[in-house]
């Protein structure tokens, strides 16, 4: 009995390790619509945040704590947590583009995640975050000193 509570226990750790895992390791693909309730954002990759940033025309924004870098162009920092409180740094008219980011992925989810609720209908979200810019060989600034 005792060897079956711990394999049992075994196997339910080494499950949780898996998939939290393939979650950091496999975020979702680039470029991909997702649908959510109230509305969609899109997933773009290192790629094509790239050649966005060579014609900027967009709200740029860093959503992870504590900051620890940006990439260049970057507008301002937004704690993920905090975007509801930090509406006026948003543009007024919802339907303008914005590139929301973090270190690995799931902030700059959750936040895109919250401005679809709150009626943004073109939010962008780097997928993999700073990570995977700098994985497909792209570098980060010395951005300001931000909170």
């Amino acid at each position: 009995m005792k060897k079956m509570k711990k394999k049992g226990w075994f196997s339910l750790i080494y499950l949780l390790a898996i998939s939290a895992g393939f979650y950091w390791v496999s975020p979702a693909p680039a470029m991909e619509r997702v649908l959510i309730p109230r509305g969609s954002y899109l997933n773009i990759g290192p790629a094509e945040l790239a050649a966005m940033l060579e014609k900027k025309d967009f709200l740029f924004v860093n959503v992870h704590i504590p900051y620890g870098g940006e990439i260049a162009k970057t507008d301002t920092h937004i704690p993920f947590n905090k975007i509801e409180e930090n509406l006026e740094k948003f543009p007024q008219e919802k339907g303008e583009k914005t590139v929301i980011y973090c270190r690995s992925g799931p902030m700059s989810a959750v936040a895109s995640r919250t401005l679809v609720r709150l009626g943004y209908t073109n939010i962008l979200n780097l997928v993999g975050g700073i990570r995977a810019w700098e994985k497909a060989g792209y570098h980060l600034v010395e951005g300001p000193k931000r909170e």
